[in-house]
């Protein structure tokens, strides 16, 4: 008899972040965070994400020592961190290096496993080694604190590509420099399952986000990426291929699920987050792998 064995998912910032979404000024959650991590737990989730001003605003309240109680208290085995652009230009220094600074701190409080970083929106570069350098003095000084870097390519930004990105971590040539493989910027950039699989190596991935599309952009891009976004399974794009894809390159989990729209952030945070779960789940039970299956007798 087949049983079911569920994965960890966690939940990444914008799927429990209530009415806040990218690029708002602030960026902060209005739902309180003793509120949003009792809202967590509830709903099953093993870890979840919080954004920069989140974090500013936890450290300014309840302090990274007040959120790593509630943390242990829910028994959450997987916090992440994020974002931090900039980071590859000394000249805006003033600007990053006091972002870099209180996610480094956060992530060594919350006991956060990498610092999610990416590059600014617009043209890809033609050549992404001039990042290499860059990478690896964050990434000494993360793991001087207790973490790594993960940088996410995003298909509105220099660094768009998975693949070309993957070849960078070989060029950065450090193991706690890693990626954030997001199935949005998977197939919004046109990259194949075929070539994720040739390309990427289980070393690599530092994380995976989960989500789903319609086959069309909806607006610009970045709009469509910010309000648009579907449920896992809900959409027109193969979660389940991609998944099965992860598993055979001998990804673990555990799995983030990244839900960003209009619809989502119109609901209740435990109903978003009951939502989110249950339609990420229904895609693993639907995988082929054999590690979602434990034979019982």
């Amino acid at each position: 008899m087949i049983d079911f064995s569920p994965p960890e998912l966690v939940a990444s910032c914008w799927t429990s972040a209530g009415d806040a979404a990218p690029l708002r000024v602030p960026e902060t959650s209005p739902v309180p965070i003793d509120e949003r991590v009792e809202a967590l737990a509830s709903t099953g989730w093993s870890g979840f994400g919080l954004a920069h001003d989140d974090l500013a605003k936890v450290k300014e309240t309840i302090g990274f020592h007040g959120l790593r109680e509630l943390i242990d208290n829910a028994g959450f085995r997987h916090i992440e961190v994020e974002f931090l652009s900039n980071w590859w230009d000394e000249s805006k220094a003033h600007e990053w290096r006091p972002q870099f600074d209180l996610l480094l701190e956060a992530a060594e409080v919350l006991g956060a496993k990498f610092i999610k970083v990416g590059t600014a929106f617009g043209d890809e570069l033609r050549d992404y080694t001039p990042l290499a350098e860059p990478l690896r003095r964050l990434t000494t000084e993360a793991v001087s604190r207790g973490t790594r870097i993960a940088l996410e390519p995003i298909a509105f930004s220099m660094a768009q590509s998975i693949p070309t990105s993957a070849d960078l971590m070989r060029t950065v040539g450090h193991p706690d420099c890693g990626l954030v493989i997001d199935y949005w910027h998977v197939f919004r950039y046109g990259t194949t399952l075929e070539e994720l699989a040739q390309k990427l190596t289980a070393d690599q991935i530092f994380a995976v986000e989960l989500n789903d599309a319609d086959a069309e952009v909806r607006g610009s891009l970045f709009e469509d990426t910010r309000d648009h976004r579907r449920l896992c399974g809900h959409g027109a794009q193969d979660v389940t291929g991609f998944i099965n894809t992860l598993q055979g390159i001998g990804f673990k989990g555990p799995w983030g699920v990244e839900i960003l729209s209009t619809e989502h952030r119109s609901l209740p945070v435990r109903e978003a987050l009951e939502l989110a779960y249950s339609t990420a789940q229904q895609c693993f039970k639907a995988t082929t792998h054999p590690e979602n299956v434990l034979e019982r007798t």
